[in-house]
């Protein structure tokens, strides 16, 4: 299958990480699709990192690396990131995929989330030292999985190929996860939804999935019964099956 016979996938990472977080999964996705792994502002190569770290901003960054037509794959913070992406530039989404996302990261009285007590941790560590913070963060996102040591071993050499992120694009990420609430966006998009999490995840837990199915009826919903908050990392083969679930037919298959 030609490239130009694929469809389009862009992959967005999370929160501390860079686009070398996909590239043991990579080979799985690409002979089905043409995918494009993107560096968040101030993350990886990027070296755009705006004052102030907005959703907006950090959609306006990225629109023009966006190919015409594509599926956005938000892992984590990305997912926040591909919402605000399909809400600002609707013509160039064909479709969201939310991987271990939230619209709402933060734990609500009608929505559950990370607690504030959690959070304030990260924020006090992370206001001591950043590497540490991040390894912590590494840490969290592999915990319930059989393979956490590997997971978290994965992750690590992944980061470290690329530059540290920028100290602003860290603390303005870790705010956006605070303070972004993004759910009456989310169910006002006028394309297909998909969204997977990971039953053991302790970042976006599991209760998140019904309720998004109550906030959105219309989105297509998945569970991997032994990931936590990396799927890509532990279930890649099934992280991949889902994506292909979602991959759009194109003229002439």
């Amino acid at each position: 299958m030609s490239k130009q016979s694929k469809p389009n996938l862009v992959l967005l990472h999370g929160w501390g990480m860079n686009q070398a977080v996909w590239q043991q999964w990579l080979p799985l996705l690409q002979q089905d699709w043409q995918v494009h792994t993107l560096d968040l502002p101030g993350f990886g190569l990027s070296k755009d990192c705006p004052e102030p770290y907005t959703l907006t901003m950090l959609a306006e960054l990225l629109q023009p690396q966006l190919p015409a037509k594509a599926v956005l794959c938000g892992w984590s913070l990305g997912g926040l990131v591909a919402i605000e992406l399909a809400r600002c530039y609707p013509q160039q989404v064909q479709a969201l995929a939310l991987l271990a996302a939230s619209p709402c990261f933060m734990a609500q009285t009608d929505w559950p989330g990370m607690s504030a007590r959690i959070f304030t941790q990260f924020q006090q560590q992370l206001s001591n030292n950043i590497p540490l913070t991040i390894q912590r963060f590494l840490a969290i996102q592999a915990m319930g999985s059989a393979s956490a040591k590997d997971d978290i071993k994965q992750l690590r050499q992944a980061i470290l190929q690329l530059p540290e992120p920028k100290p602003e694009a860290v603390t303005g990420g870790l705010a956006l996860l605070q303070s972004c609430d993004l759910r009456a966006e989310l169910a006002s998009l006028p394309l297909p939804v998909h969204a997977a999490f990971g039953r053991l995840d302790t970042l976006v837990p599991i209760g998140v999935e019904q309720a998004l199915q109550q906030l959105m009826p219309s989105a297509q919903t998945h569970c991997f019964a032994h990931a936590s908050h990396a799927p890509f990392i532990s279930h890649p083969t099934e992280s991949a099956a889902w994506l292909q679930q979602i991959r759009p037919q194109l003229p002439g298959e």
